[in-house]
């Protein structure tokens, strides 16, 4: 135990004799002589010293080098005259700290900084919460401090498990020199990162499951297309594909402020599935529906192509909706057709066989057709083209058995096959009729038959191609074969007619101006009492288009001018 001469006293230029009391304040000597009394085995020894860094050596000196501050005690930083730490200190003292928390003895580290608790407490936090592999912390010098605390730069480098990849980054720690005379670490939170601060936090956090955002077929995004924002989250990832969950050095806390990635270990990854959509065409059949369906008219329309089967572009509204594109139900009017022609082909009947197309007809109810009149020289195909509902109730009743139509649009065209696309859809409904009256429906697309646009438009497609290929949405979905095969002199015929339909007959106004391989069929529903529901199917080179339009109309006007759109846009390539 030591005591200082009262610095009240005033300073003196010769020496005194110190008579000290326990219950006297020892009179302060003059600044430039101090006295100090230690107790060394119970002998007081009077050491004059000059500055207290000196008295600091001679003290540590006397006593062994030991402080009467442990390491778990914050030291009081002096504030009074001595020397700031040299260069060489700072450096010593850094080095020690840095050499210490590399190897991982936290508790020796923070033993070198000012406030000990603290700093193991907070190096422990990190040394856990990080759990590097290797910690390689090398100093880069003296970087821009104070005259009272010099500050040394420091690159952090820890490399993990399980990556080739290491995190480095540049810190600065302050250096001071404490009231006892040790040179420390001035501590704060920034010693360890420079972005951290109090209240925060730095671990290895897993990185929440990253989500896999289907492309087109050139891999370009599809998420903005109002159709697709329902449809991408059904898209499941391949079969044995596995979501890789990722990790990151993550600084969180600091109140409202969103957690900081700082550096990625493990990049989350998801399996990413190429659709075979094309974004360009998607574009043009979101636009046709959408001017279609003006006035809050359902419509919908899909866009396939015959030599491969996959869906290019698939577009419904009102949005909000489920997906009447893929999962609707309504019947397809005259767009039925087609398959009756293909039954009657194969019943015996050629394109020019005699239909008269009477202006009305039995069976026993009465039918009739969209224009007045008879044309009692009408042709199969004539009657194709005019879409005469008459000419085609009295050969099909004639030449057709029950059962005959579903049959072939199930062996030929895949209607009924339990398709899978890639999302959910419906399948095709075509009952068997129950009588000739229901039969009648049939053969002109009404009464119980329940399709969409996704079917209708591979009924175009396996015209065009001559086989048919059940439409798929990723080209990894399983899909279904017909059992039979639509004869190669029916599909011809049928091409044929399709053709003249677009040239001549009810499509020719929104086929206009097309060129190449070509074909139509119009279809014109009746709902009740209720507007008509346009219906159009078609082909353009290896594009086919089916568009529907409830409440549109005849099938010339809006579904025809809906699919004519995507047809001109994309069908002319061969």
């Amino acid at each position: 135990m030591y005591r200082e001469h009262d610095k009240r006293y005033p300073e003196q230029d010769h020496d005194e004799h110190l008579v000290l009391d326990d219950h006297e304040e020892a009179p302060r000597r003059p600044r430039s002589r101090r006295v100090w009394l230690v107790a060394i085995g119970g002998v007081f020894t009077a050491l004059v010293v000059v500055g207290g860094y000196g008295a600091y050596n001679v003290v540590s000196a006397v006593s062994g080098g030991s402080s009467d501050k442990g390491a778990g005690a914050d030291a009081t930083v002096s504030k009074g005259p001595q020397t700031p730490p040299t260069a060489a200190e700072a450096d010593a003292v850094a080095k020690d700290f840095l050499a210490a928390w590399g190897r991982g003895d936290l508790t020796v580290a923070a033993g070198l900084t000012d406030r000990p608790e603290a700093a193991r407490t907070a190096l422990t936090s990190f040394h856990d919460g990080v759990s590097a592999r290797k910690l390689t912390l090398t100093g880069t010098g003296a970087a821009a401090g104070t005259p009272s605390e010099p500050t040394v730069g420091y690159r952090v480098r820890a490399e993990f498990d399980g990556t080739s990849e290491a995190w480095e980054y540049d810190s600065t720690l302050g250096v001071v020199r404490a009231a006892d005379g040790r040179i420390l670490v001035r501590w704060a939170p920034a010693v360890i990162h420079p972005k951290l601060g109090a209240g925060k936090t730095l671990a290895v956090k897993t990185l929440p499951n990253p989500v896999s955002k289907p492309t087109d077929r050139k891999g370009r995004p599809l998420d903005s297309f109002p159709s697709l924002r329902s449809v991408l989250p059904q898209i499941a990832p391949p079969d044995g594909a596995k979501v890789v969950t990722g990790q990151a050095v993550v600084l969180s806390g600091g109140g409202s402020q969103e957690a900081e990635q700082l550096f990625v270990l493990t990049p989350p990854s998801a399996p990413q599935v190429k659709l075979t959509l094309d974004a360009d065409l998607q574009q043009v059949a979101e636009d046709a529906v959408k001017q279609q369906s003006a006035g809050g008219k359902p419509a919908s329309l899909v866009a396939v192509q015959p030599s491969t089967g996959n869906i290019l572009a698939m577009a419904f509204a009102p949005q909000g909706e489920f997906n009447r594109a893929v999962g609707g139900g309504q019947a397809p009017g005259s767009t039925m057709k087609v398959i009756t022609s293909a039954a009657l082909l194969q019943a015996g009947m050629t394109p020019d066989t005699a239909a008269p197309c009477k202006e009305t007809t039995n069976s026993p109810r009465t039918w009739h057709n969209d224009e007045p009149g008879s044309h009692l020289d009408y042709t199969l195909s004539d009657d194709f083209i005019h879409s005469c509902n008459t000419g085609f109730i009295d050969k099909g009743l004639e030449k057709l058995q029950p059962g005959t139509l579903a049959s072939v649009a199930r062996d030929q065209f895949g209607l009924g096959l339990q398709w899978r696309i890639g999302i959910p859809s419906r399948d095709a409904t075509i009952p068997a009729p129950g009588n000739k009256d229901e039969a009648a429906a049939e053969y002109i697309g009404q009464g119980q038959i329940q399709v969409n646009s996704l079917l209708m438009a591979s009924v175009a497609a396996t015209v065009q191609s001559g086989t048919f290929r059940q439409p798929v949405l990723r080209e990894d979905a399983k899909r279904v074969t017909a059992p039979g095969r639509l004869p190669a002199d029916v599909a011809q015929s049928l091409r044929s007619m399709m053709a003249r339909t677009a040239t001549q007959g009810t499509a020719q106004a929104p086929m206009s101006g097309l060129s190449g391989q070509i074909g139509a069929k119009t279809g014109t529903v009746e709902a009740g009492s209720q507007a008509t529901n346009s219906w159009f199917i078609a082909y353009r080179n290896d594009l086919a288009v089916a568009a529907e339009v409830e409440g549109g109309g005849h099938g010339n006007s809006a579904a025809g001018v809906a699919a004519a759109q995507v047809l001109k846009a994309g069908g002319g390539k061969g």
